[in-house]
C-alpha cells in the first residue's frame, strides 16, 4: 500500500493520558532507576524524569503513522527531540495533539516520516513538545522529496564523563508497561520477521537511560532544569547489552552526547544535544 501524504498537516488528536504517581515509579524503573535514585521510584519527595513525557504519549506516533498508511511490520524510531518548557507534574492528565510535518523518501531504503506535538497539563500548564522521526524500511520509492542531512558529530577529543549502565536482558518486558507495546520488543517471531535475532531494546528506553546520565552529570538532582534533548537512534541494541553514554560539556548549559554499546563497540545513539539551566521561555 503506498504512503498517504494527504495525511501531512492533518490535526492529530487530542489524545489524553491520565497517569497517577505510580506511572511515574514504572517509567523510573523501566529506564534503569532503583535505590540509588530514590527521588525517582518512591512516592515520598518524587521527581519525575523528564523523558517520561515521551512514554506517556508514545500512542501519537501510531496515531500518526496509521492515517498515512505506513506498514508498521518496517518501521524504527530514528530520530527524538523534546523540548520542555515546565515541569511534569507527578499525576493528572495529558492532553496532546499534532500532526505529520514531513514525509521524505529515501528510495529504496525506505521513507522517513516526521511528526510534531505539543502536550499540555489538566492544569492548563504546556509543558513540551516532541518531534518524532520515524524510520520505514518497507515504504520508500514513492516520488517524494529526499530527507535533508541533519548529521551532527560528537567532538574528536575524550568526553567529560562517561556513565556505565547495563539494562536487564528482561528490560523491555518493563518498560513497556509505560505504553509502548510494539511487538518488536516482546514477541520473537515478530522481532525475527523484522530482521532481528530476538526482540530490541526499545529505542526510548536507552533515550531514559540517557536522560539519567545526563542528568547525573549536569542536572543533578534537578530534572526541572531539563529544557531539551534531541539524538538520532542508529543501531538497535539488544537487551542485557551494556551501555556508555558519553558526554561532552560544549558550553554553558550545553552538551553533546552518544550512546555505545560496550559490547560490541557500535555507537546505538548519536548527534546527541543535551540543553539545561534553571530558566526557559514559555
Amino acid at each position: 500500500m503506498a504512503l498517504n501524504l494527504k495525511s501531512i498537516g492533518e490535526t492529530i488528536g487530542p489524545i489524553q493520558r491520565s497517569y497517577t504517581w505510580k506511572e511515574v515509579v514504572v517509567y523510573a524503573l523501566g529506564v534503569g532507576a532503583g535505590f540509588g535514585e530514590l527521588d525517582y521510584v518512591y512516592e515520598k519527595n518524587l521527581k519525575v524524569i523528564p523523558t517520561f513525557s515521551i512514554a506517556s504519549i508514545v500512542e501519537f506516533i501510531f496515531e500518526a503513522l496509521r492515517p498515512a498508511d505506513v506498514n508498521l511490520a518496517g518501521i524504527l524510531h530514528g530520530a527524538q527531540e523534546l523540548i520542555f518548557h515546565g515541569s511534569i507534574p507527578i499525576s493528572g492528565t495529558l492532553n496532546t495533539t499534532g500532526r505529520i510535518t514531513h514525509i521524505y523518501d529515501k528510495k529504496e531504503k525506505g521513507a522517513v516520516i516526521v511528526a510534531e506535538s505539543i502536550t499540555y497539563h489538566s492544569n492548563g500548564e504546556k509543558l513540551f513538545t516532541a518531534v518524532f522521526t520515524i524510520f520505514s524500511r518497507f515504504d520508500g520509492g514513492f516520488g517524494g522529496e529526499s530527507a535533508p542531512s541533519t548529521k551532527l558529530s560528537v567532538p574528536d577529543e575524550n568526553p567529560d564523563l562517561i556513565v556505565h549502565a547495563r539494562p536487564s536482558p528482561d528490560q523491555p518486558l518493563l518498560y513497556r508497561l509505560s505504553g509502548d507495546l510494539f511487538e518488536l520488543h516482546v514477541d520473537p517471531a515478530f522481532a525475527k520477521r523484522a530482521g532481528f535475532e530476538k526482540p530490541i531494546m526499545h529505542g526510548l528506553c536507552t533515550l531514559g537511560y540517557a536522560c539519567r546520565a545526563l542528568m547525573e552529570g549536569c542536572t543533578p538532582g534537578r530534572p526541572e532544569w531539563v529544557r531539551r534533548i534531541h539524538c538520532r537512534f542508529t543501531r538497535p541494541l539488544y537487551p542485557g547489552d551494556p551501555i556508555e553514554t558519553h558526554i561532552w560539556k560544549t558550553e554553558s548549559g550545553k552538551a553533546l552526547w552518544k550512546i555505545r554499546n560496550s559490547k560490541t563497540g557500535e555507537t546505538v545513539i548519536d548527534g546527541g544535544e543535551f540543553e539545561y539551566g534553571e530558566s526557559s521561555s514559555k
